[in-house]
């Protein structure tokens, strides 16, 4: 039997705060998971999300390091392209790094980019009509 792929790891610097800017997009995280040092959710369709804190990560590889670079992203369905402009501009509002201002993709989407607490980028998008 194949390895089936399941789970998508973040490690992050801050439990609480990262898990409130995925909440701020929907995730439904429990309230009391922010002193967890391990938290995941089941995504619809199965797979799963999980933050690990940076100590949490280092209990089980001690020579665990950030690498630099953006080498992770998550992207985000928004209703209609004014969704997207509207979640963009509440978060880069609310004093989440803005990355890319929403732009119509040549692709036929509207799409912004944010980052997370952790740096990872997380991109917003909606069919264009």
């Amino acid at each position: 039997m194949a390895p089936r792929f399941d789970l998508i790891g973040l490690a992050v610097s801050d439990m609480a705060t990262s898990l409130a800017f995925y909440r701020r997009l929907g995730l439904d995280i429990p309230a009391d998971a922010d002193k967890e040092p391990h938290v995941e959710v089941t995504l619809p369709g199965g797979l799963r999300l999980a933050w690990d804190s940076v100590a949490e990560v280092r209990s089980f590889d001690p020579e665990w390091t950030a690498k630099e670079g953006n080498r992770v992203s998550l992207a985000f369905a928004c209703d209609d392209p004014a969704d997207v402009d509207k979640t963009y501009e509440s978060l880069v509002r609310e004093g989440y790094s803005a990355h890319k201002e929403p732009w119509d993709a040549f692709w036929g989407q509207r799409y912004a980019t944010v980052q997370d607490p952790d740096g990872n980028s997380v991109d917003l998008f909606a069919p264009l009509s």
